[in-house]
């Protein structure tokens, strides 16, 4: 029997959903939930429908996961509880200092309802999260190193657009290889944000627009770029299509350590992710996770969960017995 897939939002985010659903075979995708006005909503999957908003409570019997694919400032922290009155849910809440408080609301309302509500699934929160618990519970001595890039910062680039003058413009965070060597190397430095991040920025900027302006807000535009060595780059619109209408991104999380009676043994450990598309590449993660809720929740489990609390063999489509013939 094949787990019924819900998808809450439709941009990038749901839209890799989709494309993840595809590539699953015992998931189907039911339907698409949008608050813009269904009609005008097109999708690839010709078995599933669009609906609205209003809808989805009505289909609670009709839907074993609903996959939340709103922003993390506004939308995931009223729609995750909300939603899981009425569905096992999974989102990609990405306000790490907001997890907790989050969590705590996410846990009341699921754990009211029977369901299993999974928070902060992705790549940074999800997969670096693991990887950086696993390597602190075996390098109990050691330190923690986190660099994002190369690849587009979707936040930074939407505060570059809010600029007066400014049409469009994209901007890519990139860790500064020499950071990245001397972790690897196992010296442990103490690193600034300057010294392990560079930001550079492709922007088109309006006629006639004020270019020293705009490149000095961008530069010292606080929690943004103040902090960082910044580039900006100033191209055409057709420039911008064709060299930049991407969205890649990736990363790596290192942990250094010691081992022996004296410390005298050390050891590097390194995941690392290199994405043509951050979103669909997210997709992929949260609905891996989506497998997991349903299963959990099918043994009876219920309340808020994380990529911690998930054990590994949930995710997979292959029995235990395939896993351990195949995959140990």
């Amino acid at each position: 029997m094949s787990i019924r897939i819900g998808i809450l939002g439709y941009g990038n985010l749901g839209r890799g959903v989709e494309c993840a659903i595809k590539h699953n075979p015992d998931m189907e995708l039911v339907g698409v939930f949008t608050r813009r006005a269904p009609e005008t909503v097109k999708i690839l999957t010709e078995t599933a429908k669009v609906y609205s908003v209003d809808d989805a409570e009505k289909m609670k019997d009709q839907i074993d996961v609903m996959i939340l694919c709103g922003g993390s400032a506004t939308d995931l922290p009223e729609q995750t509880p909300k939603y899981a009155q009425w569905f096992n849910v999974v989102d990609s809440f990405d306000t790490h200092k907001r997890i907790p408080e989050h969590f705590a609301n996410v846990d009341k309302a699921a754990s009211e309802s029977g369901h299993v509500g999974i928070i902060s699934v992705g790549w940074d929160p999800g997969m670096f999260s693991l990887n950086r618990m696993y390597a602190n519970a075996i390098l109990t001595n050691g330190k923690d190193y986190t660099f994002w890039g190369k690849g587009v910062s979707q936040g930074h680039s939407d505060a570059i657009r809010r600029i007066k003058g400014v049409k469009d413009g994209k901007q890519y965070t990139i860790p500064v290889e020499s950071a990245l060597e001397a972790v690897r190397s196992g010296k442990n430095p103490e690193l600034t944000t300057r010294e392990k991040h560079t930001r550079e920025c492709f922007v088109v900027a309006e006629e006639g627009a004020d270019l020293a302006r705009i490149e000095n807000e961008i530069k010292t535009m606080p929690n943004y770029f103040d902090e960082y060595d910044t580039t900006v780059h100033f191209i055409s619109e057709e420039e911008l299509k064709r060299d930049h209408s991407g969205i890649p991104h990736g990363g790596f999380v290192i942990r250094t350590g010691k081992t022996g009676w004296n410390d005298e043994n050390s050891h590097v450990i390194e995941y690392s992710l290199k994405l043509d598309s951050n979103p669909e590449f997210t997709s992929s993660v949260i609905v891996a996770y989506a497998r997991a809720a349903y299963r959990m929740n099918q043994e009876g489990q219920k309340g808020c969960k994380t990529v911690f609390d998930v054990a590994p063999a949930y995710l997979s489509a292959l029995s235990g017995e395939e896993l351990r013939k195949h995959l140990l």
